[in-house]
């Protein structure tokens, strides 16, 4: 069993067979756990088809299991980007004597709806004027009180505007399916990762729950290590110069969405710090890190790189932890925990004050060899994967 070292948050992408839902695989664990399942909402983003607006704000039914004794054993929601599987079963779904297929899902009822805004600061205040057990015929009500307003319904669509008829939000049914994707987003695991992983894992297995098309596994570390010039730099060499070779070492899934390199201007920046340290030399170091922090705000970071370095630049981060995004999907907890060691070693590395080597070569496969022996890593349970053949 591979051993872990720091204290990591897991989130794992799901997806539950047709006739269940990530409700499903919650109170499956509840069961096993002797604890309760509590509905909440779950806030997320999503491509606005609107010209001139990139995205929606929603709220989607969350559910959260505890333990007997209290503790948060981990949370059950959507992910938007998991749609191929979904639209392959809707394809292959059986149509009626008409020739339709029937567009309700089968684990649908009155609480699974989505609300939808444009403004972020709105969805938090409906989210926090809204109980999340609030049944459909009277989702909204709550917030209009609030704006002196009324909530129209229009067909299956419920919404909410203004006294001045400005748009605050509009409440609609689930879409067929969208019950079934299921992000397992654990609490931060400080011991025991493979065997807490798996005790959430094997559920899933048994249930039926498979790796999705678009799956990927993310790993969320302490942030407070890397704020520091050198470790953030090397962070971003890490993530930059090697990005080829890390897929390959990793298994990178190439159908996930909402990855992509960190901007070329981030890694000028670093190499010109680095480079310009001596004229900085009377400098604090808190006051070098200030100053590259609000210089990396400006090269267009976003949370959906390979790695999401967001917290890292303000000083107050609703949750100050690095994301690191590019690990592939998987059910069984080990195939998660060996990728988590090598990464951990990694991140070990970037935090050691000389600079991160580029790889000598320009091939991705001896890079990817180069990087392992670079921290002296070798998993000890090799996965059977074309990357890891490769490395052999």
């Amino acid at each position: 069993m591979t051993v872990l070292h720091e204290r990591i948050g897991f989130e794992i992408e799901l997806l539950a067979p047709d006739g269940a839902g990530r409700r499903t695989l919650a109170e499956r664990i509840c069961r096993e756990r002797g604890g309760r399942v509590e509905r909440f909402f779950h806030t997320d983003s999503e491509p606005s088809l609107v010209p001139g607006m990139g995205h929606f704000w929603h709220l989607t039914p969350g559910f959260a299991v505890i333990d007997s004794s209290g503790a948060p054993v981990a949370t059950f929601v959507d992910d938007v980007t998991i749609t191929a599987d979904i639209a392959r079963d809707r394809t292959r779904a059986t149509p009626d004597a008409g020739g339709r297929v029937a567009d309700a899902s089968p684990a649908s009822d009155e609480h699974s709806y989505r609300i939808l805004s444009d403004d972020a600061r709105l969805l938090r205040l409906i989210a926090g004027h809204t109980p999340p057990d609030t049944p459909f015929p009277r989702v909204l009500d709550d917030v209009a009180a609030l704006f002196g307003s009324r909530v129209e319904t229009i067909g299956t669509v419920r919404r909410l505007r203004d006294r001045a008829g400005a748009s605050i939000a509009m409440a609609t049914s689930l879409a067929a399916g969208r019950e079934r994707p299921c992000e397992i987003v654990t609490p931060p695991l400080s011991s025991d990762h493979e065997a807490a992983l798996e005790s959430l894992l094997m559920p899933a297995r048994e249930l039926g729950f498979t790796v999705p098309v678009e799956a990927a596994v993310h790993l969320h570390f302490d942030g407070a290590p890397f704020r520091s010039v050198a470790a953030f730099s090397n962070l971003v060499r890490l993530f930059g110069h090697w990005r080829e070779a890390l897929r390959v070492a990793l298994g990178t899934n190439p159908a996930c969405t909402r990855l992509q390199a960190l901007p070329p201007s981030l890694l000028e920046l670093v190499e010109s710090e680095s480079a310009n340290a001596d004229a900085s030399a009377g400098s604090s170091d808190a006051e070098r890190w200030s100053a590259l922090q609000s210089a990396a705000r400006s090269t267009g970071l976003s949370k959906y790189f390979d790695v999401n370095l967001t917290a890292l630049l303000t000083d107050a981060p609703a949750r100050d932890t690095l994301e690191v995004r590019i690990l592939p999907g998987a059910l069984r907890a080990s195939d998660i925990v060996w990728r988590a060691a090598f990464v951990e070693a990694l991140l070990a590395r970037c935090r050691d004050p000389l600079a991160f080597p580029r790889p000598t070569s320009g091939d991705a496969v001896a890079a990817a060899v180069e990087l392992r022996a670079l921290v002296g890593f070798t998993p000890e349970r090799e996965k059977a994967t074309d990357s890891d053949a490769a490395l052999a």
